[in-house]
């Protein structure tokens, strides 16, 4: 049966959260906090939170900083999924990925649309691997990073899921799923 195994030790990622915005600060940032303070809660490192501009190159660069970082294992993106004009940040990744997880967009719908109903079609929900990091990129509101979160992450960054779990394609953490 799929599920957690709290029998297993639990492995800690180290993730990063990259808000992105035209307006929010840190003070104001209720997504990322949100982000920051779930995977924390489920022991999990911060290993940096930042936020920037809806603008192709701010969001490459600081993704493609934290994707170079040995200490970073998991990146966590939210805001500019959306149909808005400067809703950039499936454009501004999508060229990074090594590889994209399909599944991840799906299971974002159907968790969300237990929540927003329909609306889940506005959100252009984002996965994949940029060499040995993972990326996952959610709508901008509270709401939908907890969906996220709740219905997903939290699961599948839990190295005591079984049958296996995203932790275990780390390679620190490969040994996991042998």
């Amino acid at each position: 049966m799929p599920g957690i195994d709290k029998s297993l030790t639990f492995h800690p990622l180290n993730i990063a959260v990259l808000t992105i915005s035209d307006t929010r600060s840190l003070e104001s940032d209720a997504s990322g906090a949100l982000l920051a303070e779930s995977l924390k809660t489920a022991g999990h490192h911060l290993a940096d939170r930042q936020i920037v501009r809806d603008d192709i190159p701010a969001i490459r660069h600081r993704v493609g900083l934290w994707a170079e970082d040995a200490g970073v294992d998991v990146i966590l993106t939210t805001g500019g999924t959306g149909f808005m004009e400067r809703d950039l940040t499936p454009e501004a990744v999508r060229p990074l990925l090594d590889k994209e997880m399909d599944g991840f967009a799906i299971l974002f719908h159907l968790a969300s649309r237990q929540t927003v109903g329909i609306s889940t079609l506005q959100s252009r929900a984002l996965a994949g691997q940029i060499g040995t990091t993972f990326l996952f990129c959610l709508p901008g509101s509270p709401g939908a990073c907890r969906d996220g979160w709740d219905a997903i992450l939290a699961l599948e960054l839990d190295s005591r899921h079984r049958p296996c779990s995203l932790a275990g394609v780390i390679p620190r953490l490969m040994h996991l799923c042998a």
